[in-house]
């Protein structure tokens, strides 16, 4: 699958709401701590006779560029994690097209910051003006709800819904 330079929001799509946003980073939290954890191991086996005093800030610095590289691929892949595919929103800019990798990157960056400020970044949504992540409103990007693209009639009568 390729990036996504073809997909383009159109301009006026509409917002996520912050309920939408909060419960797709719970989500989103569950699924690093399991990247976390699988990247964890390997760096163990490498460096499990290495001084502590070394070991520990290299391995803070490991997990962070795996989680740039998640993040990062993700949203410049489809504008999407797994945790906003199944909240039904992308990441976009304020203009509706892809995230390109400078603009990805910024946006990493931004949201790190922010979650080094005790979470000072998500909050900011409380107060902006359109309910926007700091990291958002510094990167020049916005979180957009995507509508279904199937009805629950297209499935068929009589079938379950799971099927």
């Amino acid at each position: 699958m390729g990036f996504a330079g073809e997909l383009q929001a159109p301009p006026d799509a509409p917002s996520a709401s912050l309920a939408r946003r909060a419960l797709a980073l719970v989500y989103e939290a569950l699924l690093l701590s399991a990247l976390f954890l699988a990247a964890a191991l390997p760096y163990g086996l490498v460096t499990h006779t290495a001084d502590a005093l070394v070991a520990r800030p290299l391995f803070q610095a490991y997990l962070i560029a795996i989680a740039a590289a998640y993040f990062v691929w993700q949203w410049r892949r489809g504008g999407q994690t797994l945790p906003m595919k199944t909240w039904r929103m992308r990441v976009v800019t304020r203009a509706g097209a892809p995230l390109d990798l400078r603009l990805a990157l910024a946006r990493f960056l931004f949201a790190l910051a922010g979650c080094a400020l005790a979470g000072a970044g998500f909050l900011w949504a409380l107060v902006d003006r359109d309910g926007q992540f700091l990291h958002d409103r510094l990167a020049g990007t916005k979180i957009i709800f995507v509508p279904a693209t199937t009805s629950s009639r297209s499935r068929g009568k009589g079938r379950s819904r799971w099927a």
